[in-house]
């Protein structure tokens, strides 16, 4: 039995919403940084990172000092500490945040509306993909305190920071101005300011990504900004734009240029002459290291052929040991497709995880560790057409006999978006769960297909999505096969009306030839290494192409 977890892990999980590729999740389970200001502050580093906070905050306005009316009661505030590193692991800076401990807020009184949108990690790959397809450079700038730009519409007081209290005004509180971290409105004040920013200067907001910019100029040249909370990625065909794009940003908001985008998120990006390669290396490290598997012997698959699964009621494993090292293991997904099927298999068990849930995660480890420089490489391609790989598996879940949905997109000879998912209902047929899967491809497509239509990357033909199973290509193109699908749900037959409209079109391949197929299954040895191959994943330094469908 693994030893139990700590509290702050056992809170984490109880105040963190479960969500795939869960940043903050990340970013709290692998630090190592101070965790309360009495620890910090023996340290001249933080000292120091901590006063570049308050000037930031004074700065900017942030607060005053005041009485605290009757009947009011101050929000508290902590430190939060993090050690910033860039692409190569290396210390870059001590950053230490002041955070309102939003988690006392009421709601109606303290705050109203919280919702604040950030960019799916697949329209930052798919931006990655394209900007190496045409030659650009991304770049990147980071908004300093960002959250202190966003205007308070709120009355809220705050305790005076730790460290901080001001000499003869103990008594006092922190009237907020402007919007403080940890406040749940925080994000979304700063979403509002940043949009408003951004279509002031002549940015329009694509209605299908709302954290995805675009300026187009009179002569044809584009400027592209992507936001992630804080963190900017920025590329387009016309460098002059850069500058001015940069100068104005530098004039409204405090801002760091970091230069070429080079670690993002936790993703080490390398920009080249043979294209755009990301990874995670770096963080594939600290998973081995924190869970102990420093020095294990490797394997070639993720998942052991033949493995099966099954719940356990009774598991023996702790759960929040667990649930650690399978949620550090789903954000190692964001560049590392090969495990996407494993990590989904083994987040089915999360509750009362038993030993055999353990073996299988610690075994994608193994395979980490034997792989660790692994990434995609985005290559330039004069092609820019959409293609897309949908899969499935019949049933193979023992305890619900549910199939599984795997899908992949292309744009180019590199894959940019995958999904391994469980299907919602049981099937009665593999044709049945390859039409459920198809129809699951074809509504990202289409969502796809609107991005790269704004984007000015119109798709002009219908996008080919490649399916080895025949029966559910006729299953969605001839409505007449009535017997066959009068008991699945109507909202699976939507596939039709985006086939008849010529959106989309089916297409049959070999399953030789199924990229997405590494996404449903355990696959032998040198199956799972072609179409890992296929999917455009190398090792950094080296090249991969997609190779052409038989049909």
């Amino acid at each position: 039995m693994m030893p139990r977890g700590t509290r702050s892990l056992e809170d984490l999980y109880e105040n963190t919403e479960q969500v795939e590729e869960d940043i903050t999740l990340y970013c709290l389970l692998m630090t190592s940084d101070p965790i309360s200001f009495e620890e910090a502050n023996q340290e001249e580093k933080w000292r120091s990172a901590m006063d570049e906070e308050i000037r930031s905050i004074e700065k900017n306005k942030t607060w005053e000092l005041t009485n605290l009316p009757k009947g009011r009661k101050a929000i508290g505030v902590k430190w939060v500490y993090k050690t910033k590193r860039n692409a190569k692991g290396e210390v870059q800076r001590y950053k230490a945040r002041l955070v309102a401990k939003g988690y006392k807020q009421k709601e109606g009184v303290d705050y109203g509306e919280v919702f604040a949108p950030v960019a799916r990690l697949e329209t930052i790959r798919l931006l990655i993909s394209l900007a190496a397809q045409k030659s650009w450079k991304i770049y990147q700038l980071d908004v300093k305190s960002a959250f202190l730009n966003g205007f308070l519409e709120e009355e809220i007081y705050v305790e005076q920071p730790p460290g901080y209290v001001k000499k003869g005004k103990e008594d006092k509180v922190c009237k907020l101005k402007k919007v403080l971290y940890g406040l749940k409105q925080a994000p979304r004040a700063w979403n509002m300011r940043i949009d408003d920013y951004f279509q002031e200067n002549g940015f329009e907001k694509c209605p299908y990504e709302h954290a995805l910019y675009m300026k187009k100029e009179t002569d044809g040249s584009l400027l592209y900004a992507c936001l992630y909370v804080d963190d900017l990625i920025f590329t387009g065909n016309n460098p002059a734009m850069f500058e001015d794009f940069k100068r104005r940003m530098v004039k409204e908001l405090e801002m760091t240029d970091i230069g070429l985008m080079a670690h993002f998120l936790g993703i080490e990006v390398v920009q080249s002459e043979k294209g755009i390669f990301i990874s995670q290396s770096i963080y594939a490290k600290e998973i081995l290291k924190r869970f102990g598997m420093e020095k294990c012997n490797p394997v070639t698959t993720p998942v052991e052929t033949g493995l099966e699964l099954r719940k356990n009621e009774r598991g023996d494993i702790d759960p929040t040991y667990f649930k650690s090292l399978v949620g550090s293991l789903r954000y190692l997904t964001c560049t590392r497709p090969d495990i996407l099927y494993g990590v989904g298999l083994v987040s089915r068990y999360m509750e009362t995880p038993d030993q055999s849930h353990l073996n299988a995660a610690k075994r994608i480890l193994r395979y980490i560790k034997g792989t660790i420089n692994d990434g995609i490489l985005y290559t330039k391609c004069e092609d820019c057409r959409l293609i897309g790989y949908s899969d499935s598996d019949w049933g193979r879940d023992l305890d619900e006999r549910k199939s599984t949905t795997g899908f992949t997109f292309f744009m180019g000879d590199t894959a940019f978006t995958w999904s391994s998912k469980k299907q919602a209902i049981v099937t009665l047929s593999s044709c049945e769960a390859e039409y459920v899967a198809a129809c699951s491809a074809v509504c990202h497509g289409i969502w796809i297909r609107n991005v790269l239509q704004y984007l000015g990357f119109p798709q002009v033909n219908p996008t080919e999505i490649y399916i080895d199973n025949r029966s559910a290509i006729a299953l969605a193109k001839n409505p007449v096969f009535y017997e066959r699908s009068k008991h699945i749900d109507t909202r699976y037959h939507f596939i039709r009306e985006h086939v008849k409209n010529k959106e989309v079109e089916l297409v049959s391949c070999r399953t030789y030839d199924q990229a997405a197929d590494i996404f449903t299954k355990p696959l032998k040895h040198d199956v799972f290494s072609r179409l890992k191959t296929m999917l455009g994943m190398t090792k950094h330094g080296e090249s991969s192409l997609r190779g052409d469908v038989e049909m």
